[in-house]
């Protein structure tokens, strides 16, 4: 089901790890960013655009991991975008093939993988969406994964952060990237802090959608954990212990094993 969070913004919200899909209405039609996950979902996705008369005529992934790259066949064929250097990470991971991709990641069964990883990506330093609708700025780091890119929709006030800024995530760090993980991340919080006086909304890849008053508080959050993994302290994270939401206890073995792979750096 659809949800409007802002002025012509809604989401699509699905059971895996509570990702959200976010529609931009346009002129011509709508722009989707981060289509979704599991087949059924999106086909529903699909019925409720359909039924509120929009066709989708972009789409856009914020990131080159999987659960941000797929599609489905009744959202037709609208270009799909990333940034450049996300689009060239997912053609790479995707040399070998969609089999060996989804073996390594553990995709679950419900997720149709027919159109997973088919973006183009953007010329370097592209810092808007090329579509017919309102402006939305591209804000592009390499913190959590490859050509990373965060969405400010200006006219509406929304910030489509990607796998940051979550009431439920601690920030995931790119350890397998050529980068300092640690300042990298610290660099992009710096750019979504930039932006923050004008976003009323943040919409996390996975987790709850934020307000005006939460914004700062996540940005604050985030880098508070990522300093206590540079300084060698103990974050004080509700995302993680047993304040952790129910469902989403797993995260401290996520936190863990970031300790444990910065340590062995």
């Amino acid at each position: 089901m659809l949800t409007q969070v802002a002025d012509g913004v809604l989401i699509h919200e699905s059971e895996f790890c509570q990702s959200n899909a976010v529609v931009v209405q346009g002129g011509a039609g709508v722009l989707l960013i981060d289509a979704g996950v599991h087949e059924d979902e999106m086909s529903c996705l699909v019925s409720d655009l359909s039924e509120l008369g929009h066709t989708v005529v972009a789409g856009f992934s914020t990131h080159p991991h999987w659960d941000h790259l797929l599609w489905h066949a009744g959202l037709g064929a609208a270009p799909r975008y990333g940034t450049a250097r996300c689009a060239a990470t997912a053609g790479d991971r995707l040399s070998g093939g969609v089999d060996a991709v989804a073996k390594a990641a553990g995709i679950p069964e419900e997720v149709s993988l027919d159109l997973l990883g088919l973006i183009t990506g953007l010329p370097a330093e592209t810092t808007q969406i090329p579509w017919h609708g309102t402006g939305i700025r591209i804000i592009e780091h390499h913190a959590h994964a490859p050509g990373h890119a965060a969405l400010l929709i200006e006219e509406r006030g929304v910030l489509v952060a990607g796998d940051m800024l979550s009431d439920v995530l601690i920030p995931m760090l790119d350890l397998n990237g050529i980068g300092d993980p640690i300042e990298e991340y610290l660099t992009a919080l710096r750019l979504l802090e930039d932006v923050a006086g004008d976003v009323d909304v943040v919409v996390p890849g996975h987790g709850s959608v934020g307000r005006a008053d939460q914004v700062r508080a996540r940005i604050d959050q985030d880098r508070a954990y990522v300093l206590a993994l540079r300084d060698g302290t103990d974050p004080s994270d509700p995302r993680i212990g047993p304040s952790a939401k129910p469902g989403w206890e797993w995260v401290s073995d996520v936190h863990a094993g970031q300790v444990q792979r910065l340590l062995r750096n």
